[in-house]
Parts: structure tokens; C-alpha cells; sequence
């Protein structure tokens, strides 16, 4: 099979989940034997080398010079270079089962795959669509007050690329159960909507709980972690006001973040506001073994977001023996069903108060910890990728 990954809505240092798959899943499909083209801008060609992606071939759409106006500048002109690079494109793996893959519903990815799409009809378009746009005026919308702006472009940019989707796509890549029925049709059920996960590289934690270096409980640097972008949907701006009655409770804990992004001097305002520059380590982004290294040191992983479809993040601490605290959103209900704590919705004091039962609570602990490990084993990367390549192949082949 012919791949062709639209990738072009890369940005910064940190990673997506979108991005994380894939990555991933091109690793897996390269290796395997199939042939893998991905089309990227600059970034997104360093994001891949960052990540030692070296099976696939790669097509860059030059877009850097851009970069320097904004990011609304640069995201449009992203999406107008790569439409104008497929309308130049001269075929397209003809006669090879060519798939076209849009990584995410950006519209650098999304409008240059779904135009590839039309240029090449022999190909078939799987369109990746991992989180709805809250509508700025609901009351769970993470863009309030003076996010309201950005909430409204990230929602009115959303909603072509759904219809698009909807009535053009082959397939569908969702990561939550809720989002699968939004994109049945009379002309595609619900083989050619598939929700992953992500997915993870579980032999390093394997191999480390194997071990006789596992770190006592009693003997890690730090209460809590958090790992996730800096943005508003992740939960970051709560954390702070959760870890604040936590400290109250308990003056001694300690939290790790690991992320980076938009929101990192409003998040340390906070923390200044509220005297908790001591308790808080900022570690910006990591990855590999200089993240690895935090989740051996941690007691904890705290996933806060107020809205959002999954998150692999967490599950990649789970990986290490931390079991996990969030929010009761409905996304997580069927991506976590074990091994995180759901707190009600947006309870902070109840939220707090989990924290420290499983911090406080051995045995609650200890079969929340096996919990996290066990269902972080279901998301190794080889078995997801080919679950995927699986599941592409019968939605196809049915299609």
C-alpha cells in the first residue's frame, strides 16, 4: 500500500497527539513493508527528525518564510502552498492502493488532502479529525473572556473541514467513542470510523518495573506530574488553582510540568500569585529518556483537561506505574476506563482530594498503579499500528 501523510500543520517544539500518531504509525507502516510519503513544512520535517522518523520519504512544502508575520499568516499560507504543490503533482501511485492521510482537521492538512483526493479519485482519503471545536458559548468551552476570539476562529475554521469530512472522506480516524457517530452516513457505517488511541513504546517502562533501580515510593522527588501543551483546553490555569488546595492541605508536595506553550507566563503568574514557585518544578518540553527520567521521580500523573477527546500523555506515564487523576469528561470514560481516577466535573477540591487518597492510601495506590499498567500495555505502538493497517484495509476493501 501507497501512504501519503499530509502533515503540514506541525508547529513549535511540542507534539499533538495527532502528530504523535502519525509519526508512529508511519514508522510501523515504513517498516513493514509499505511505501510511505509524508508532505511537510520546515517544522514539521524537524518534528520528524527530533523523533528519528527515517523509513518514510518526505515532500517539503517550503512555508518558513512565513512564519516571521504570525501565526495566522503562516497557517493560511501553509494551507495555500500545499494546495498549490498538489495541483502540481503529476500522479500518485497509481495502481498501488495510494491512501492519502490528513493528520489532523487544520486546514493545512485537511484542504490539500481533500484537493489530492479529488486530483486522484483512485486514492482513497482518511481524514484524521481527533477533537470537535467547542462553540465559544458553551459553558464547557475552554475559551472564555479573553480567549473568546480564538475560540471563534478555531470553531468557524472547523466547520468546512467537517462537512468536507463528512460527505467526502473514505474513512474517518476519531479518538473517542462519542465523535464515531457524527461522521455515520448512509454511505459509510461504522467500519470506516475508527477510534485510536494513540499509543506508546512500552518496553523502556517495562524493562525499568522489571528492574531492581525502581524508585520507592517514599523516595520520589515528586508528588505530581503533568505533562501536556500548554493550552487552555489541557487544564493547565485549573492545575494551579487545584495544586494551591492541595498545598493547603498538604505544604510539603511537590509537582513536575512538563510541556511547553502559549499559556506558560500566565501559569507562572499564578503560581507567583498564590507563593508556589518553590513547590513547582517548570521543566518545559521533554522527551525520550529526559522525560522517562521525571516519570521514575513522580508518584503521580494528573490529566486536567476541561475539554478534550483523550490524550495520550497520560497514558505514557501510566506506562511507569502512575496511576492518574481527571476530570469525569465523557471522552474519557471509554479512552481511560482504568487506572485514572475520575473527579466530578470541575470540582477542584474533589479533585485535590483524590490526589491525596492516592497519596495517602496504599493499597488504593497499589491497585490503581496496576490498573494504569495494565491498560498502558493495550496501547503498545507495533500491535496499534497494525490494528490500524487492519482496520484500513476492511473499511476499504467494504467501501
Amino acid at each position: 500500500m501507497d501512504i501519503n501523510i499530509i502533515a503540514n500543520a506541525a508547529l513549535g517544539p511540542h507534539m499533538s497527539g495527532g502528530d504523535r500518531i502519525f509519526i508512529e504509525c508511519a514508522r510501523q507502516w515504513a517498516s513493514s513493508g509499505h511505501t510511505v510519503t509524508i508532505y511537510v513544512w520546515e517544522e514539521g520535517l524537524e518534528m520528524c527528525k527530533r523523533n528519528n522518523l527515517s523509513g518514510p520519504k518526505y515532500v517539503v512544502w517550503s512555508a518558513a518564510k512565513y512564519k516571521k508575520f504570525g501565526f495566522a499568516l503562516s497557517y493560511f499560507m501553509r494551507t495555500i502552498i500545499g494546495m498549490w504543490n498538489v495541483l502540481k503533482l503529476k500522479n500518485l501511485a497509481p495502481g498501488n492502493e495510494p491512501v492519502i492521510y490528513s493528520s489532523s482537521d487544520f486546514w493545512p492538512d485537511s484542504l490539500p488532502a481533500f484537493l489530492m483526493h479529488l486530483k486522484f479519485p483512485q486514492a482513497k482519503w482518511i481524514a484524521g479529525f481527533y477533537l470537535f471545536a467547542p462553540a465559544p458559548w458553551e459553558k464547557d468551552s475552554p475559551y472564555k473572556g479573553r480567549r473568546w476570539l480564538t475560540g471563534i476562529f478555531y470553531w468557524l475554521t472547523q466547520l468546512p473541514i467537517y462537512r468536507l469530512v463528512k460527505n467526502y472522506a473514505d474513512m474517518v480516524f476519531v479518538t473517542s467513542e462519542p465523535d464515531v457517530s457524527k461522521f455515520i452516513t448512509p454511505k459509510r457505517n461504522n467500519d470506516k470510523i475508527m477510534v485510536i488511541r494513540g499509543g506508546l513504546d512500552i518496553t523502556p517502562s517495562e524493562e525499568y518495573l522489571k528492574s531492581n533501580n525502581v524508585v520507592p515510593f517514599e523516595e520520589k522527588k515528586y508528588d505530581i506530574c503533568f505533562v501536556g501543551r500548554f493550552h487552555y483546553q489541557k487544564g493547565l490555569l485549573e492545575l494551579a488553582d487545584i495544586f494551591k488546595l492541595l498545598y493547603d492541605e498538604k505544604p510539603e508536595t511537590k509537582m513536575a510540568v512538563i510541556g511547553a506553550g502559549p499559556l506558560e507566563s500566565e501559569f507562572q503568574k499564578k503560581l507567583r500569585d498564590y507563593g508556589l514557585e518553590r513547590n513547582i518544578d517548570l521543566l518545559g518540553f521533554r522527551d525520550g529518556n529526559y522525560k522517562y527520567e521525571i516519570f521514575k521521580q513522580s508518584k503521580i500523573i494528573v490529566h486536567p483537561a476541561t475539554y478534550d477527546s483523550g490524550g495520550m500523555a497520560a497514558c505514557e506515564a501510566m506506562a511507569w506505574g502512575l496511576p492518574g487523576v481527571s476530570f469525569d469528561l465523557e471522552a474519557l470514560k471509554s479512552y481511560y476506563p482504568k487506572g485514572m481516577i475520575k473527579t466530578p466535573c470541575y470540582d477542584y477540591a474533589e479533585y485535590a482530594a483524590n490526589i491525596i487518597k492516592l497519596l495517602e492510601d496504599k493499597e488504593f495506590y497499589r491497585k490503581t498503579s496496576e490498573d494504569a499498567i495494565a491498560w498502558a500495555k493495550e496501547w503498545d505502538w507495533v500491535k496499534r499500528a497494525e490494528e490500524i493497517m487492519d482496520a484500513i484495509r476492511k473499511g476499504l476493501k467494504n467501501g
